[in-house]
This record gives C-alpha cells, structure tokens and sequence, in this order.
C-alpha cells in the first residue's frame, strides 16, 4: 500500500487525519492511500511566493526555458516507468503514451519559446506610444510576472499532461507554481514531481506539489496570486465564488465542462477520404482514455439524409475497439480512472437513455474494475433533445444529431450546448464550410476544419496544441490556456508605463 506524500517547502510530507484511498482501475483493488490534513498551506503559499517568485524572476526567460527542457528530458527518459505507474489509473499503453508524451513535447514548446526570447525577464508590449503634443513624453505597455504564486488545480484525467501545460506557462513566465493533482491518479503525478526533483531542476520554492483536498489553500490567496482549474463546472462556481477570491480579486482561469460537437457537412459523400477522416476521428475521440478528454467528442452532427450510415459505420468501427485490461496489448478502451466516475458514467447512460435512442452499446468486463460499455445514441428531435444539450458524460459516449444541413438550423443546435472548447466541421464545399466555421467560431476557443486537402495529415479535433490557445467561452469556462506566448498574458497582467522616452528606453535596454 503506497501512501502519497505532498512536496512542499521542499519536503515530502505526509498528510493528518482521515485517508482516502485509492484503487487501481481494472481491478478495483485497493493501491494506497492519500490524507490531506496537518499541512501548512498558508507557509507553503508564502514560502513559494518568497522564495520561487524570487529566484524564477531572477532568472532570464532562457534560463527558465533550460528547466522546462529538462524537464521535458525526464519525462521522456522515465518514460516506461511513468507508462507502469500510469497503467494502475486506467490507460492502455497508446493512452499513457499520448499523456506522457504530451506533457513533454508542451514543455519543450515552451521551452524553445524561453530560448528564443533569450536573456530578457520581461515582455515590451507593442510599441511606444506619442502622449499629447510631446514626442519625448510617452506610454508604453510591459507584461512583468506576478509577484504572487499560481495554483494549479488539475483534472484526473491527464496528470502528466495537465500538470505540465500548466506548469510550462507559468515557469517560463516567471511565477512559482503549487500543483494538485486529480486524486484518483496522482500517483502518476507524484512520480513525475519526484523524478524532476531528483534530478534538481527547480529554483527553490519554483514548484510544489499537494495531493488530496485543497482543504482551505483558496483562503490564504492574495491579489498577486492567481488560479487556473481544469474540472467539472459545479467546482469552478465553488472556485470564483470563494470570499478571500472574491475579496482581493484573485485572477481565476476555467476549464469546464465541454459538449464539444463535430459536424459533417451535407456535401460529403459516403467512403470519400473526408468521410473517413470524420469516423476515424469520432471513434478516436469517443475511446482515447475512455472518452475521459474535455476535448472528447460528445454530440455528432449528421445530416438526415446520411445518418443511418454514419450510425452504421461508427458501430462497426467501435466494435473493434476493445474493451478490457490495460496490460493486455489488444485493449484499446481501458476502465473509467474511478469507482466515483464509473457510477457518474453509468447515471448518465442512464439519462441519455431516457432523452435519445440507443442504437449501439459494446461490451465491457464484468467485475471490480471500473468498466464501461462504448455507447451510441441517436435523436432525430434536434433542440428537444434537452439532456444532450445541457449534460456532459464523461465517458465512451455520444450521441447522433440529424439536421437539415442548413447552416441556419444548425448554429443554434451547436450553441445549445452553451460554448465549448472545440467543434470539428468536415467540408469540402468552400461556400457551406466557410459559413458554418465563421459561425459556429464565437462559441468555440477552436473550430477544426477537416476536408480532403488534410485527411491524411491532420491530429484531430482532441489533441490540444500549445501554440494554439486552449478553452472555450460559457459552459466550457471562459478561460484561455496555452497559445504559444499568449499563454504567457494570464501570468504577466499588462503595465502602462508612462515616462520619457530616452529614460524608458534606457530602462527597457
């Protein structure tokens, strides 16, 4: 039985009070167990900000690109044991990979980006700014790190990935970082932390990490901290109604809930390569970790006319994804990451079942792992489907919509699904595509555009890139992550520095 340990103040501690324990997904048996009282967090916090805000704003944005590539350099070099340890959560090898591997290549992303800005600390934000009549007297926009410390509250879902995406922007920003992992698999998010600090890579107070609960670490925040959430909405309303957030204006970044939609336009014509393109894709995003991914796809938009094919072709492609062990070389959909995502899971299906048609379920492993049969359901009753609208299943899941085709008719059954991370539209016709990405673009943070031209070439609509932002407006958050150096804005708020230009300019260097 392993028992979790936080890292912080540069220690390995072990939390007070009652345990919670956690199991490995296949089986159900019980692995260790985590307690998250007796820790100081308001010291952590300061010591944090004390000593990391200190040393990371010391240090060139270079500087801090090396330790982000060499954190990057861990991952990839422990990656076997990283893919073991991630196994016990629920991954098939090809997910643990695409975790594992994720997390590194964003780090060394940013870390080329800390290289190329070289040896400055700060960010010249567009260019000088004449003020009235006179040419000296002039503004000028700067980003400068916070003098605070960022939480990080992250998913279950990625706990390599998550946790670095995060961590790259705001190391290479020059804000220290206090990590907490998804419980049910932080083991594999420790691990990772134990191995980077092994290895010596951080500044002193530059990264800490909490297992467990968050127990009252929002209460000891201060305006020139901040908090990014990846997770379900009801916590991300707990998250920004918080009365120590609300009072010093603590600066909040969503990720929510997504019932990210993909759409096949009305001119693609059954077997052509954008045809396959669009299944190959839903049945990736519908299985990749279970469909545990906020990108996942959740509702598959079909014109009338073809859907009885398209549920047809996704059933016998889910069919041969199978469903079992991790360890096992064959399995392609492992368990659901715990016991209390595999009873939400269930309850959807439940739901689902009750507002759309079921038109295929696979098979799944009976016992004490957290198993779930692939399900596909179908309404042809568009925005009366409320259910499919509103809630988000977060699991191998999703349901076919039949429209008209129109580009009309379908804006507001997208939009039903009040903002999401990324919608995919599949199009060759420039005219309809066109239309249907500027329209559907507002209520999306991406819109992924797939035709014949990309068949063959493009990652799907799940895969989160840094140089591109990550979030969506509405139910999906209204935060924004990542972007390649945009992600940088959310840990360097924008200065107006007003002053004469030749002493500007000599500060400035």
């Amino acid at each position: 039985m392993q028992t979790l340990r936080s890292f912080l103040m540069g220690e390995w501690v072990a939390g007070a009070g009652e345990s919670r324990l956690f199991h490995d997904a296949a089986t159900g048996a019980e692995l260790g167990s985590v307690a998250s009282g007796g820790h100081d967090l308001c010291g952590a916090l300061a010591w944090g900000r004390e000593h990391g805000g200190k040393a990371l704003r010391g240090m060139s944005f270079a500087e801090r690109g090396a330790v982000l590539k060499a954190m990057s350099v861990v991952l990839h070099d422990h990656r076997e044991v990283l893919i073991d340890v991630s196994r016990h959560g629920g991954t098939t090898r090809g997910d643990a990979k695409f975790d594992i591997d994720g997390a590194a290549a964003t780090l060394s992303y940013y870390a080329y980006l800390g290289k190329s800005l070289g040896e400055k600390r700060f960010l010249v934000d567009g260019d000088a700014e004449p003020l009235l009549r006179s040419k000296r007297f002039v503004g000028q926009h700067l980003r400068l790190p916070r003098r605070g410390i960022a939480v990080h509250i992250n998913a279950f879902n990625f706990p390599a990935w998550g946790m670095a995406e995060k961590a790259a922007v705001a190391l290479l920003a020059g804000v220290p970082v206090l990590s907490k992992p998804g419980t049910a698999t932080a083991p594999l998010a420790a691990k990772i932390v134990e191995l980077w600090h092994e290895a010596g890579l951080f500044p002193e107070g530059a990264f800490q990490l909490l297992v467990g609960s968050a127990g009252d670490l929002l209460d000891h925040l201060g305006p020139q901290d901040c908090v990014a959430f990846t997770g379900g909405s009801q916590t991300a309303r707990a998250i920004r109604s918080n009365p120590n957030i609300v009072a010093n204006n603590v600066a909040v970044n969503i990720e929510a809930d997504s019932l990210n939609a993909s759409v096949l336009g009305p001119d693609v014509e059954p077997g052509s390569d954008t045809w396959l393109m669009f299944v190959a894709d839903v049945v990736r995003d519908m299985t990749q970790k279970c469909g545990q991914k906020c990108t996942a796809v959740r509702r598959i938009f079909v014109p009338a006319a073809v859907a009885d094919e398209v549920v047809e072709i996704l059933a016998d492609r889910l069919g041969g994804q199978g469903v079992g062990d991790p360890a096992d070389k064959s399995t392609r959909v492992g368990p659901v990451a715990s016991a209390g995502q595999h009873r939400s899971v269930l309850a959807g299906l439940d739901s689902l079942s009750a507002a759309a048609d079921k038109v295929w379920q696979g098979e799944a492993p009976s016992g004490e792992g957290f198993f779930v049969k692939p399900t596909l359901f179908r309404s042809d009753r568009g925005l009366d489907t409320e259910y499919v609208h509103e809630h988000e299943v977060f699991g191998p899941v999703a349901t076919v919509l039949t429209w008209d085709g129109s580009v009309e008719a379908l804006t507001p059954m997208v939009a039903a699904g009040g903002g999401g991370l990324v919608c995919s539209v599949y199009s060759n016709d420039l005219a309809w595509a066109g239309e249907a990405v500027l329209e559907l673009a507002p209520w999306h943070g991406r819109v992924y555009w797939g035709s014949r031209k990309v068949h063959d070439q493009g990652p799907g609509p799940g895969t989160v890139l840094p140089s591109l932002v990550h979030g969506g407006p509405g139910k999906a958050g209204g935060g924004s992550e990542l972007g390649g150096l945009r992600g940088l804005e959310f840990y360097m708020p924008r200065t107006a520095i007003q002053a004469d230009q030749g002493l500007l300019k000599r500060v400035l260097g």
